[in-house]
Formats: C-alpha cells, sequence, structure tokens
C-alpha cells in the first residue's frame, strides 16, 4: 500500500461481514494498513444485524458484505445498510446469475480480493462522493 493510499483512507471506519476466517483476516489487513478502522470482521448475519439494530450503524463509514455467509445470502443486510445510508461494496465469488437481480448493478469485488481492486473500489467511491460534496458546495455558494 502506498503512503498516499493511508493519507486517503486513514480513519474510515469499515464493517466487514465475511464467514471464511483467512479471506476475512486478508481483507481486514488490507484495510488496516490504508489507514481504515475495520469493525468486526462479522462472520455472522445475525451478529452484523443485531450490530447494526443496536445503533451500530452510526458508528460506520462504509461496508464490504460478502454474498453467501455461512449459506444464507446477505441482501437482508445489504438493505438495512441502505435504509441506514450506508455504502458498501459486495465481496463475491459469484456471476452475476449468483446475485440477486435487484443487487446485481451494485458495485462488488471478486475474490479473491486483491489490494489493488480493494484500494480501486474504495477510490472511486470516495472519489465519487468528494466530486459530489464539491458540486453541492458550488451550488450553495451561489
Amino acid at each position: 500500500m502506498t503512503a498516499a493510499a493511508v493519507r486517503s483512507f486513514g480513519g474510515l471506519k469499515v464493517l466487514v461481514l465475511e464467514d471464511e476466517a483467512l479471506v476475512s483476516m486478508l481483507i481486514e489487513d488490507m484495510l488496516i494498513a490504508m489507514g481504515c478502522e475495520v469493525i468486526g470482521p462479522f462472520l455472522r448475519i445475525d451478529r452484523v444485524r443485531e450490530f447494526l439494530q443496536r445503533g451500530g450503524a452510526g458508528g460506520v463509514d462504509f461496508a464490504l458484505i460478502d454474498v453467501n455467509v455461512g449459506g444464507v445470502r446477505s441482501f437482508g443486510v445489504a438493505a438495512e445498510l441502505v435504509q441506514a445510508g450506508i455504502p458498501f461494496i459486495f465481496v463475491t465469488g459469484y456471476d452475476e446469475p449468483g446475485i440477486d437481480e435487484r443487487w446485481r448493478s451494485w458495485p462488488r469485488l471478486r475474490k479473491p480480493v486483491m489490494p489493488e481492486d480493494l484500494l480501486a473500489a474504495l477510490d472511486g467511491h470516495f472519489s465519487a462522493v468528494r466530486a459530489q460534496d464539491r458540486q453541492q458546495d458550488r451550488q450553495a455558494a451561489g
């Protein structure tokens, strides 16, 4: 990871939902190297839902969620994240047919997740957010 990556994402709180321990550890290591704070990682859907329902969503800036967690699809969690206003990316080995139609256009990373792909996905999302913020600032200014 580059110093620029660490500067770009320093302090970002990222929720991770991933049931495969090795994959989870790799994602966690990548996020920490980018300066992020990892929330979780959660290995089960019920645990992440409990966390969100107890008000944990307020401390989350972004989420990475596996599509298939212990044989259960995470689309309900995805809907909760949307409702809470938390942006997220799916992490999956599934091709498009394995994704519920409602979520097929949603951003996703293919497993195995490579550091450059994760960095590009986060950078792409937050670059778009920064551009939108600048546009809103210009509109408000005049």
